[in-house]
């Protein structure tokens, strides 16, 4: 069994930056590939970000890129979403993810999730 438990949201103004952590149980972290998801309200999961299992190769929604950088650490089971400037457009609950295999940006690829970490950017 994987457990996932995300934390570091927030309130933030926009251009601000926030840290987000995803702390993951198991010892099989390493061969899982991890995602990033956001849902804002009234509106679907969305696919943020996602991570090879060795960190080597990244992707992001056209959305964050160049603003977001995920990144993982193997040795302490943690995956993190670096988020910088910033927009109200952000707000939402972010989650992360994780399977085994290739990434995948559908949220329903996901077999193991967090319960959320809330993001919220004011004008």
């Amino acid at each position: 069994q994987v457990q996932l438990v995300e934390s570091g949201g927030g309130l933030v103004q926009a251009g601000g930056s926030l840290r987000l952590s995803c702390a993951v149980s198991g010892r099989t972290f390493s061969s899982h590939v991890m995602g990033w998801f956001r849902q804002a309200p009234g509106k679907e999961r969305e696919f943020v970000a996602g991570i090879t299992t060795s960190g080597g190769t990244t992707y992001y929604a056209d959305s964050v890129k160049g603003r977001f950088t995920i990144s993982r650490d193997n040795a302490k089971n943690t995956v993190y979403l670096q988020m910088n400037s910033l927009k109200p457009e952000d707000t939402a609950i972010y989650y992360c993810a994780a399977r085994v295999g290739l990434v995948k940006t559908r949220a329903f690829d996901y077999i193991y999730w967090g319960q959320g970490t809330q993001v919220a950017v004011s004008s």
